[in-house]
């Protein structure tokens, strides 16, 4: 196994739904050394949702979001989380999980959104980064547009699918070696298409899953590869308080959690988001987007 190579430990609640749905996010190792990189645009637009007026005011969108610079030979650089710091900032992240083929579940009424979280989100004014598939974009156009005009909010890449990268992922299928760069074009194609504006060059991989082929065969996308630090457990599991709890127990300043963005598999999250947002200001934390956090 190269340095680079996936290593996943299992936290919390994890697992796949079978058949390619929302899965598990294991740990991996971060590729390369994060270092500082040249910005790529990202445009924003205005939105006013409606917030209650005793939470702080997010940031201000930045109009070029931080990168990392390409490992070595090119390779899509890693970032897993941010500097541990004096000052406590955190940022909370949510994949928005649906792949290509779970179409006609959706048209049979199962909802892989959470318009109550991102609402929460809102009323609250925790700013948030959001991991989306294209296939998520396409199936919920609305909702991807409020999210990617809203200036409290950005959207990262997810691929287009949801398939794996590389195997095994929680039993997910598998993206063709030749089609990786593909996934990457089509899910920035199909969030854009939906009229998202706040779009970053950042990807996550579905699952968490990657090796060094995969980063050697993304880098020409000039994206970012998004990871995390703390692993909330909200897929699949039926009790907030115990994802409440694995975030609060995990979090330290600079950390990055993956939580989902997907009702019908992981449908305590807005109820454990509730918790671990008053606990963690209480705490003295602000909350920042991947952005805010990776710059420093």
């Amino acid at each position: 196994m190269t340095p680079f190579a996936r290593r996943v430990t299992t936290l919390g609640v994890l697992g796949a739904v079978l058949g390619g749905g929302l899965v598990g996010c294991g740990h991996p190792v971060p590729g390369p050394a994060p270092a500082s990189g040249p910005p790529s645009a990202s445009g924003t637009a205005a939105h006013a949702p409606d917030r209650s007026a005793d939470s702080p005011a997010p940031p201000a969108a930045p109009e070029k979001p931080a990168v990392l610079a390409p490992g070595p030979g090119g390779r899509t650089p890693v970032f897993e989380r941010g500097p541990q710091r004096a000052a406590k900032v955190v940022a909370l992240s949510f994949d928005a999980d649906m792949t290509a083929d779970e179409g006609p579940r959706a048209a049979a009424g199962e909802h892989f959104d959470n318009p109550e979280l991102i609402a929460l989100l809102r009323r609250l004014k925790v700013p948030a980064t959001v991991f989306m598939t294209g296939r998520w974009a396409e199936e919920y156009p609305d909702q991807a547009r409020s999210i990617g005009t809203d200036p409290l909010f950005e959207i990262g890449n997810h691929s287009y699918s949801h398939y794996a990268f590389t195997t095994p992922c929680y039993g997910l299928p598998t993206v063709e070696k030749d089609a990786v760069r593909d996934e990457v074009r089509r899910a920035f194609g199909a969030i854009r298409e939906a009229g998202a504006h706040n779009v970053v060059p950042y990807f996550r991989f579905p699952g968490g899953c990657y090796d060094d082929d995969t980063l050697r065969a993304l880098g020409p996308e000039k994206v970012t590869a998004v990871q995390w630090d703390v692993v909330s457990g909200d897929a699949f599991a039926t009790d907030a308080d115990a994802v409440a709890e694995q975030v609060l127990d995990g979090v330290r300043s600079g950390s990055l959690v993956v939580m989902h963005c997907t009702r019908s598999a992981a449908p305590v999250t807005a109820e454990a988001v509730r918790q671990v947002v008053p606990e963690l200001r209480k705490r003295g934390y602000r909350f920042v987007k991947v952005s805010e956090l990776m710059a420093g």
